[in-house]
């Protein structure tokens, strides 16, 4: 029978129960089967239901690798190969969840700006009546300022409807906003949030958000809005900021990272359309992988590889095993 990518049904109302119990990472999750065809995400599918993994390949210099095949790559869990069932690595359209933070801290420095210019330079690189993006705004709590569209036009200007306030529930918000991606139809799915890193009111941990986003396919990429003197990529930074990151987004930088994401630096309009163009170049190279789960239930941490020692394979840290999991 055809294959779909990610149709995962109702995973995230087994997602939220599972946050609301506490229950991270090594816990099962749990399914439920409903949903309509056109919020249900398309997953590889055979006789057996497959864990889905989506993994982006750059060389030694930090290039992307573009060209290749199943065979070049090998996927560890739990410390066994598996056998990858399906492979694709076509262009296709993408899903952006695009998370603005309004929290008071952002109005000021020109962070704001920073991160207006981000949003601006995400939504020019998409293909518009292709690709698809939603407009979220946080500071206590997730508000919806522009539903999913291919309306780019659109999406810019809602783009005026954001202005900070409040405090800050980043880690929530960030978990939310993965849940809403989750149920697009695309394969490419991510959440691409424009921050300063700073939180003052989440409930949840980076732990447990990443933790969350890994299970269910969705990267997280962070753009930091910065001032250019914080910012290590920037030649005004100064010298302790080149050698590490500033503390408030060392925890999102981690939690990027685990969910097969990255972090990027927006402290020009500059360093802003390069971290756009690098976060939707990625999401259009993505190698999407699909294999059998291991049958023991549990969290399965896992490593894909490639033939090239040199190549750099970055992807979620694992899955959540289970009779219902996905």
């Amino acid at each position: 029978m055809p294959y779909s990518f990610g149709k995962k049904l109702g995973y995230v109302r087994g997602m939220r129960r599972i946050l609301q119990a506490l229950a991270i990472v090594l816990t099962p999750l749990t399914a439920a089967a409903q949903g309509t065809a056109e919020n249900q995400q398309a997953t590889f599918r055979s006789g057996v239901d497959l864990v889905t993994v989506s993994a982006t390949v750059r060389d030694g210099k930090g290039r992307l690798v573009k060209d290749l095949t199943r065979k070049d790559f090998e996927v560890i869990d739990r410390g066994e190969r598996r056998a990858i069932n399906e492979f694709r690595s076509e262009r296709a359209p993408l899903s952006l969840a695009i998370l603005f933070d309004v929290s008071g801290s952002m109005d000021t420095a020109d962070r704001k700006t920073a991160a207006k210019f981000a949003a601006h330079h995400l939504i020019n690189q998409l293909d518009g009546g292709r690709d698809e993006a939603g407009l979220f705004a946080f500071d206590s709590r997730l508000r919806e300022v522009a539903p999913f569209s291919v309306d780019t036009r659109a999406l810019k200007g809602a783009l005026g409807e954001v202005d900070p306030f409040g405090a800050t529930s980043l880690h929530d918000a960030i978990s939310a906003a993965a849940e809403r991606v989750a149920t697009r139809p695309m394969a490419r799915r991510a959440v691409v949030v424009l921050t300063d890193g700073i939180d003052t009111a989440s409930r949840l941990t980076p732990a447990q958000v990443s933790a969350k986003a890994a299970a269910i396919d969705v990267p997280v990429y962070i753009i930091a809005t910065v001032l250019p003197i914080d910012d290590p990529t920037s030649d005004r930074a100064t010298p302790g900021s080149k050698r590490q990151a500033p503390a408030s987004i060392g925890t999102i930088e981690d939690l990027a990272r685990w969910t097969g994401g990255a972090l990027h630096y927006s402290s020009t309009s500059a360093s802003a359309y390069q971290a756009a163009r690098s976060v939707i170049d990625e999401l259009r190279h993505l190698y999407l992988i699909a294999f059998e789960p291991g049958a023991d239930p549990g969290w399965h941490p896992i490593e894909i590889r490639t033939s090239q020692k040199d190549f750099v394979v970055r992807t979620r840290g694992g899955y959540v095993a289970g009779p219902n999991a996905r």
